[in-house]
C-alpha cells in the first residue's frame, strides 16, 4: 500500500508483468513491419516510460517522436483534452505507430486520428499497454493491446495522481473507502454466538455469513463449488481452502451494498485468515475486529447439558464430548487470538449474564471500531 497526496493505492501490476506484456507488444508489432521502418509516436507525458522499454527491445530499425497532451490532471480520466502539440515531423507515406500508455474513454484516441486525419500517413495503427474496456465510448480500433485492466484508476510505470507516482516500476490501483464494519465472530460451544449474531446483525444492518450454513446451501442446491466440496467431503477429505473462500465471495458478492458481514465459522486457521484478509482486501474493505465471547468452561458444559435435555442433538448430551468440543474451540481460537492481537483486532468479551448485558458489551466493542 502506498499513499500519493490524499489518495491511498494498492498493488496492481507487477514490474514482471509489465516487462512480459511489453514483451509481447514488441514482438506483434515487429512480426507485423519486419520490412518497414515505423515511426513509433508515444503520447506525453504518460506514455514515457512504455515508449522508451518498447523501443530498447524493438529488433529491428525504427523512429520515435512524441506529441503531448494539452491538458490532463489528476484524476480527469481525458476529460479536459483539448489538443495534442508536438508533431513537427513530415510522416507522408510513413507506417506509423502510436503508443498509448492507457485507454480509457478514448478521447484522446479521438484526438489523435484528428491530428493525423490530414497527415497523409501510409498506415495508421494504436497500441496500448493498458486498457480499459469499460470505459471505453469510441468505435476506433485498437490493433494492439497489452493489458486489459477495470475501470479503475491506477498509477505507476508513467502514470500519476496529481504530478506523483509516474516513477512507479509497477502499477497500483486506487484503494476505495469502503465504510464496512466486518467481524469475525467466535464464541465455544454453548457461549450464545448465534443468538448475539442474530441481534447484532438486525442492529448493525450486518450480513451474518454461517460458513456452516454456506456449505449447506451450497450442496443442497448443487452449485459448481457445493458439488466441488462434496467431492472432498465424500473422500473424508478436507475441503480446500480456496473452495470455502470461493463461496465467502460469492456471499459477499451477494450483498454489495450491505454495510458489513459477519463471519461465523471462518476463519480456522492463519492461512483462513490470510485468505480472507485477502478477500476483504480485493473488495477494498477489511477485517475490523475479531470478538470472542468468554465464558467459563464449568458454565459451557452445564448450558450445554440443559440444551441437550430438548434440542435432541447428541453432542449435546455427553458430557465428554462437550468438554472435546470445548478443547477443540481453545485450541483453534488460541492460534486466531495470536493472529488478531498483532493486528489490535482481538476483542475479548464476557459472555456470562442475560442476553441483552451480553449484547451491550458486545455493542460497545463495536461503537469504539
Amino acid at each position: 500500500m502506498i499513499q500519493l497526496h490524499d489518495k491511498f493505492f494498492k498493488p496492481f501490476i507487477s514490474a514482471e508483468e509489465i516487462e512480459t506484456a511489453v514483451d509481447r507488444l514488441v514482438a506483434e508489432i515487429a512480426n507485423d513491419f519486419a520490412d518497414e521502418v515505423p515511426v513509433f509516436v508515444g503520447i506525453l507525458n504518460g506514455s514515457f516510460m512504455f515508449t522508451s522499454d518498447f523501443v530498447k527491445k524493438y529488433p529491428k530499425p525504427c523512429e520515435v517522436t512524441f506529441i503531448k497532451l494539452a491538458s490532463y490532471e489528476g484524476l480527469k480520466s481525458s476529460e479536459d483534452i483539448q489538443r495534442l502539440i508536438g508533431l513537427t515531423q513530415d510522416l507522408t507515406g510513413r507506417t506509423v505507430i502510436i503508443l498509448e500508455d492507457i485507454i480509457d474513454s478514448g478521447k484522446t484516441l479521438a484526438e489523435v486520428y484528428r491530428i493525423f486525419k490530414n497527415e497523409k500517413v501510409k498506415t495508421l495503427k494504436i497500441a496500448t499497454l493498458f486498457f480499459k474496456p469499460e470505459a471505453y465510448k469510441k468505435d476506433f480500433k485498437l490493433h494492439y493491446v497489452g493489458i486489459k485492466i477495470p475501470d479503475k484508476f491506477i498509477v505507476g510505470y508513467g502514470l500519476d495522481y496529481d504530478h506523483l507516482g509516474r516513477d512507479l516500476p509497477e502499477i497500483y490501483q486506487i484503494k476505495e473507502t469502503q465504510h464496512m464494519t466486518n467481524l469475525v465472530l467466535f464464541g465455544p460451544p454453548g457461549a450464545g454466538k448465534g443468538t448475539q449474531a442474530n441481534f447484532l446483525k438486525e442492529k448493525y444492518n450486518l450480513v451474518h455469513i454461517s460458513t456452516g450454513d454456506v456449505f449447506r446451501y451450497n450442496i443442497k442446491n448443487e452449485t459448481a463449488l457445493g458439488m466441488l466440496a462434496k467431492s472432498y467431503i465424500d473422500k473424508g477429505a478436507l475441503v480446500p481452502d480456496q473452495v470455502t473462500i470461493d463461496m465467502l465471495n460469492a456471499e459477499v458478492e451477494k450483498n454489495t451494498d450491505a454495510n458489513g458481514f459477519i463471519f461465523d465459522g471462518f476463519p480456522r486457521t492463519n492461512a483462513q485468515a490470510e485468505a480472507l484478509d485477502k478477500l476483504m482486501d480485493s473488495k477494498d474493505s477489511q477485517i475490523n475486529a475479531m470478538i470472542a465471547l468468554e465464558v467459563d468452561d464449568e458454565i459451557l458444559v452445564e448450558r450445554l447439558l440443559k440444551r441437550g435435555e430438548t434440542s435432541g442433538r447428541a453432542d449435546d448430551a455427553d458430557e465428554s464430548v462437550i468438554r472435546n468440543r470445548i478443547k477443540v474451540y481453545y485450541a483453534e481460537t488460541a492460534i486466531l487470538k495470536d493472529y488478531y492481537t498483532a493486528q489490535d483486532k482481538y476483542y475479548g468479551v464476557d459472555g456470562v449474564g442475560s442476553i441483552e448485558e451480553i449484547t451491550k458489551r458486545l455493542s460497545s466493542v463495536i461503537d469504539a471500531l
